[in-house]
């Protein structure tokens, strides 16, 4: 398995008498083999809500849903299970599969009960993720459907925190609508995973498979996008690092010791491109073809039981011109309003938090204005019925929010195709 990496300016060429120019960068992610080699284990955690909240059809629909992730896993794969509702326990201790039926049974006789505390059974769930994660691909899975009223969000935080430190990779599903959407996303930013919404108890089976599907096509793990920038050239100094597909994540930025700056991407998937977009800002420079940064990555390969393996560095080039011709890349602009999106729509959130529902219906529209330019007809439906709302002087519904916010992230599947 190897790294496929493409760097891309949005416009090649520059003003050789501009004293700043802003340019963004978007750089291509991928793995790429002729085959997915399976052979690497798994290694899934799945922690699981079951406070009185949950009770009836939608534990039993949990229940059925890791049950029959159960039988997808081989017999070389690991699995825990942690539970938790205002106390956590380890259902399943971290072990290689030996017998399905006895874990199922198990899975079985979970009842509802108590109230909700996210952050030990988060804590629970990395330390048995962490038993396992030796020469293996490391996932977990957080459902709940409460609020943390018996937890400490902060706490959350900084255990989201701790798994990337560790190089785990969280996702997490939010059941229903009561929820709280800020720290699922906190905790799958910082997992670099996915946030997902199961708005009906119907839906939870196949959520689940689509996490499992993508857990199953992770080819490398343990990634780093690594920019050398060349004299004149500086990152922005506010927010100048995002994901944009396939969801939209702000990132981090780390210097390394030799002077690069680091930005963690953890797995990648096979055939999947991840796309980073860079916001940065040239000083002037002389007339001609300049190389302006350097990209490489940083990776584990599973397969081969090797680590800081890296791959090709690729320089990124800028046309310096004395008579300045725009040539704007309409597949970096796609990245760009991919990230505009996202952004009005956290504005429109702060504005609604503020009590400003005009200020937050404006920034709606505009996000659903974003939308079509993307050609994401789907979101922008979304956009401007809770910015119709708002301006009847409505409230949008827990449902609503969050649908808004899942929008915001990424590019629904009925979207027509770019």
């Amino acid at each position: 398995m190897k790294v496929k990496l493409q760097p891309i300016l949005n416009d090649s060429n520059l003003n050789a008498y501009q004293l700043i120019s802003q340019r963004q960068l978007a750089v291509s992610i991928s793995a790429i083999g002729e085959t997915l080699d399976r052979s690497v284990p798994l290694n899934l955690c799945l922690i699981l809500d079951h406070s009185g909240s949950m009770n009836g059809r939608s534990l039993e629909t949990v229940k059925k849903a890791a049950s029959l992730l159960v039988d997808k896993l081989s017999s070389e794969d690991r699995l825990s299970i942690v539970v938790f509702d205002h106390r956590a326990k380890v259902l399943v201790p971290n072990q290689i599969i030996s017998d399905l039926n006895q874990i199922k049974q198990q899975i079985n006789c979970l009842t509802a009960d108590g109230g909700t505390a996210i952050d030990e059974g988060l804590r629970l769930g990395i330390e048995e993720l962490a038993k396992g994660k030796k020469d293996t691909i490391s996932q977990a899975f957080l459902l709940t459907d409460g609020e943390n009223e018996h937890g400490d969000n902060n706490r959350c935080v900084k255990f989201a925190q701790l798994a990337a430190c560790y190089n785990l990779t969280f996702n997490t599903l939010g059941f229903g609508d009561n929820w709280n959407q800020d720290i699922l996303e906190k905790i799958a930013d910082a997992g670099l995973g996915n946030m997902s919404h199961i708005e009906h108890c119907d839906q939870a089976v196949d959520t689940f498979n689509h996490l499992f599907s993508r857990m199953q096509t992770v080819g490398l793990t343990n990634a780093y996008l690594l920019f050398s920038l060349l004299p004149n050239v500086r990152l922005a100094e506010l927010k100048p690092i995002a994901q944009v597909a396939p969801d939209t994540i702000e990132l981090p930025v780390q210097a390394e010791a030799d002077g690069r700056f680091a930005v963690r991407l953890g797995d990648l998937m096979k055939d999947v491109e991840r796309v980073i977009l860079a916001n940065i800002y040239l000083g002037q420079l002389p007339e001609g073809k300049q190389a302006i940064a350097n990209v490489q990555i940083r990776y584990d390969d599973p397969t081969l039981n090797q680590t800081g393996l890296f791959s090709l560095k690729i320089p990124v080039y800028g046309n310096i011109q004395r008579i300045y011709q725009p040539s704007s890349n309409p597949q970096v602009q796609q990245s760009i309003l991919a990230l505009a999106k996202y952004r009005q729509t956290q504005l429109a959130e702060a504005k609604l938090q503020e009590g400003d529902r005009s200020g937050a219906a404006t920034m709606l529209q505009t996000a659903a204005k974003t939308a079509l330019q993307m050609g994401d007809a789907s979101a922008a439906r979304v956009f401007q019925t809770s910015a119709t709302r708002l301006h009847a002087g409505e409230e949008l519904s827990e449902s609503d929010r969050k649908k808004t916010r899942i929008v915001s992230k990424t590019v629904l599947q009925d979207a027509p195709p770019k």
